[in-house]
């Protein structure tokens, strides 16, 4: 692989590489990357993947090779502290629910720290309330007319990036600056002209969030409660008063209209489902959202107006108010999302609306971002490299290619794991589940959980394809099962895996976010049990609409999307198990479309090749084994 990783750097092209658990593909494209000379930009899908390779893989490059080079990494702006934000909080410009030791705390960082990444901050809440009022978000910046622009983070962080070799950022970066260049507003990326794509199987999601349009309660909360800092603050004219009534309107027309939505979903889903709308939906809700851009508008033209940036300018020897005209820049803006998301019009978008606890949004989601992601990301690089250790089905690359925009030449290259799964794994298929529409689905699975978890001593994933199915089996299961249980939804993810790690036969239930992203080395994660094929909903609105773009065009929606689509998420749930070549451990699955429906075959070919048996016996047999060495002649296996 790191020799066709170095032909591609140095002549050009693409290349796709499958490169399977445990086989070093990191090494594989970091050391071409150093020793070709040349800049060349890594992203990755997660930020954790992005921290392992800056502290731990490039040290280690850097010690074995002997070649001087420069890293560094670059995050999402909303990752950094904004200095003058900070300035202004301890100003008194804040929410009432900032205290003073969060003030504290980062007052005392800040005479340290010399990136200003959060991450950083272990001691901080995850959902900490200051943070939303400090970070350097791009709705807030004010770029070059910034008082503290010489001393912020994120110009720091792009110095470094423009002198380093090697520049390491994640997905949702990469498409920000694919942005920001497809709108003529400059760079977030140095330029660079070789890539390699890491985790590249999560481009295509990504994409479809950056190139997305949200507007919430929670954006509008905050256009408001940052215009209300500044009269706080005396930044505006104690005589003017058309901000604070044009603030006033905004906020009242918002939570009416926020109101009027929320209560419109109530009538047709659940609170936690995606409800596609077209301009039908709205109806008189249309009044509401009038309204709301009516008053924006007003909003804007005001603050403009206090800023000096309107009707001809400051007055002489005055300075533009740099802080109110970029808060009527973000007032059009919301303005301008809504009135596109009103309008439900541009065909090249499915539009939905999501409830999630408190906050209400209206989003629009580009269906197909095959063309975005070859225009703006593959096509401005000389070469790209993309790799993960999931990016076949049916042992060919032609599902990722579609959904990437990857077409003509292209090299590919496939490595297999160098696990030994035939000694390391089993793969359990029940002999006897109903089928996973009957209403004793939940209780079939709750009770092979629980053999499956006395036979392994919790050590275990229990992963579901719905909140509602890891609610339900988790209510009959738990009180059965003697080891602790974690579940998804009662801590920040970050807190339950460290509880996961350092609680003996732990075991978590939880869904999606744990498929992928996560490792867990060791005997601590020793089964991973799956309910359900994770076939993304028919419901859901991006997935309808992809279907039906598929067969519009004539294609095969179901054989030739949603279950190329869940094979690559059951094979990224299932590579929890095995991180390291000593592990060992279980893989489960309880589907019983596997074996009764036509396309289980497909899902098989694309497991794991590990020991197939269809009896719980055969678990305990396994785990009863000498460490590190099962006994395969006692399990029952399957062609």
């Amino acid at each position: 692989m790191a020799a066709q990783v170095a032909d591609v750097l140095a002549e050009g092209g693409i290349l796709l590489a499958e490169a399977g658990t445990g086989t070093g593909k990191t090494m594989a494209y970091l050391v071409p990357a150093i020793l070709s000379r040349q800049r060349v930009l890594v992203s990755t899908g997660t930020k954790n993947l992005q921290e392992q390779i800056f502290f731990k893989d490039l040290p280690a490059l850097r010690e074995a090779l002997g070649v001087p080079f420069r890293a560094t990494y670059m995050k999402g702006r909303a990752n950094y502290l904004c200095k003058h934000r900070f300035e202004q909080l301890r100003a008194g410009g804040g929410s009432a629910e900032v205290g003073e030791d969060d003030l504290a705390l980062l007052a005392d960082w800040l005479t340290h720290t010399t990136t200003g990444d959060r991450a950083e901050l272990e001691q901080l809440p995850e959902d900490s309330r200051v943070w939303s009022e400090v970070a350097a978000t791009a709705e807030t910046c004010l770029g070059g007319d910034c008082p503290q622009y010489s001393e912020c983070f994120v110009t720091a962080m792009r110095q470094r990036a423009a002198e380093a070799d090697i520049v390491i950022v994640n997905h949702h970066l990469l498409c920000a600056d694919a942005s920001v260049r497809q709108q003529s507003f400059g760079e977030v990326i140095p330029p660079c002209h070789r890539v390699v794509l890491d985790e590249a199987h999560q481009l295509e999601d990504v994409a479809t969030q950056y190139f997305g349009v949200t507007v919430s309660n929670y954006r509008l909360d905050e256009l408001v409660r940052d215009a209300g800092a500044l009269l706080e603050r005396g930044r505006l004219p104690d005589e003017d008063e058309s901000v604070r009534r044009a603030m006033t309107r905004a906020a009242d027309h918002a939570r009416a209209f926020f109101g009027r939505v929320a209560l419109a979903h109530h009538a047709r889903a659940r609170a936690d489902e995606r409800l596609r709308v077209g301009p039908d939906w709205f109806g008189d809700v249309l009044a509401d959202g009038a309204l709301l851009t009516g008053s924006l508008e007003g909003l804007q033209a005001a603050l403009a107006l206090a800023a000096g940036g309107a009707g001809g300018g400051p007055a002489a020897g005055e300075e533009v108010n740099e802080d109110a005209l970029h808060l009527a820049r973000r007032a059009g803006e919301v303005r301008d999302d809504l009135t596109f998301l009103l309008s439900a019009a541009d065909a090249g978008f499915v539009y939905f609306v999501e409830r999630r606890g408190r906050g209400v949004f209206l989003r629009a989601s580009p269906i197909d971002v095959s063309a975005i992601v070859r225009e703006l990301v593959i096509e401005r690089m000389q070469a790209t490299v993309l790799t993960s250790a999931t990016l076949t089905v049916d042992g060919s690359f032609e599902y990722i290619r579609g959904r990437l925009g990857i077409s003509g030449e292209a090299a590919e290259l496939r490595v297999p794991s160098e696990f030994d799964f035939a000694r390391q794994a089993i793969l359990y298929l029940p002999r006897r589940m109903p089928p996973p529409r009957s209403p004793a689905y939940a209780d079939a699975v709750a009770a092979e959980v629980v053999g499956l978890l006395r036979r392994s001593r919790g050590r275990a994933f229990v992963l579901f394809t719905s909140h509602a199915a890891m609610r339900r089996v988790f209510e009959l299961a738990a009180p059965a099962v003697p080891y602790p249980i974690l579940l998804q939804g009662t801590a920040p993810r970050h807190r339950l895996l460290g509880q996961f790690r350092s609680t003996p036969n732990a075991v978590l239930f939880a869904t999606s976010s744990f498929w992928q992203g996560v490792d867990v080395v060791g005997e601590q994660l020793s089964a991973v049990i799956i309910d359900k094929l994770p076939f993304a909903s028919p419901g859901d609105p991006l997935t309808a609409a992809r279907i039906e773009a598929i067969a519009a065009a004539g294609g095969d929606a179901f054989g030739g999307y949603q279950v190329p689509l869940a094979i690559l998420a059951l094979q990224q749930g299932l590579g929890r198990l095995l991180r390291h070549r000593t592990d060992r451990g279980v893989l489960a699955v309880l589907d019983p479309r596997l074996s009764t429906m036509g396309y289980g075959r497909r899902f098989l070919q694309s497991l794991p090749p590990a020991r197939i048996t269809r009896d719980a016996e055969d678990v305990g047999r396994f785990f009863a084994g000498a460490p590190g060495r099962p006994t395969p002649a006692t399990l029952e296996g399957e062609e």
